[in-house]
């Protein structure tokens, strides 16, 4: 009995964490830099998708979507893009803020 109540209260006392993302609500989950030399930008959340085009380091993407892709029992996370293209890239690829503001401070020490 002792036991259980440490446990519940320890358990209790824990911070709640908050999701990684914002509420699907919002229009933008955040804006992105690309963090890679270039990266593709694809029509479906897959390797095997039709590439649309290039982006460089450094370029700043607005970011609509999250998915997860069971890819050959290997989850990979993608993100819906729209910028130059409205497409999906490797989350890997890029870099997330919370605002454009903070995306525009990080391209500028990127490229430099």
């Amino acid at each position: 009995m002792l036991l259980y109540s440490c446990t519940r209260v320890a358990f209790n006392d824990s911070p709640v964490m908050p999701p990684p993302t914002h509420p699907l609500s919002r229009s933008v989950i955040g804006y992105g830099v690309i963090s890679a030399s270039y990266t593709q930008v694809v029509d479906k959340p897959d390797a095997e998708g039709l590439s649309l085009g290039y982006l460089r380091k450094g370029s700043i993407v607005r970011i609509i979507e999250r998915r997860f892709v069971n890819d050959r029992e290997n989850i990979e996370s993608w993100v819906l893009v729209e910028g130059n293209y409205l497409g999906w890239l490797r989350e890997g690829m890029v870099d997330i803020y919370d605002n454009a503001a903070k995306a525009g401070t990080a391209a500028e020490f990127m490229i430099q």
